[in-house]
């Protein structure tokens, strides 16, 4: 990981590893009929070191990477 990113949520807030998150939009999930719907918090992020996305698991579906402008802080 690279020390040099901020990887931020929808409203700024510097996110880290282990953070908690929650979905502020619905999103389809590509290879699978699954939705992830509004108000969903997810624990335990992983931030990639990429600025924009996080690895994470949710609900049944492990390994999803998410841009984090659909995403805010809890």
């Amino acid at each position: 990981m690279s020390d040099d990113v901020v990887v931020r949520d929808c409203n700024g807030t510097a996110l880290a590893d282990g953070d908690s998150v929650q979905v502020i939009k619905d999103l389809k999930v590509k290879g699978t009929s699954a939705t992830l719907k509004r108000g969903t918090l997810i624990k335990n992020i992983r931030v990639t070191g990429q600025e924009g996305l996080i690895e994470c698991n949710a609900e049944k579906i492990k390994g999803l990477v998410l841009k984090t402008e659909f995403l805010k802080k809890v």
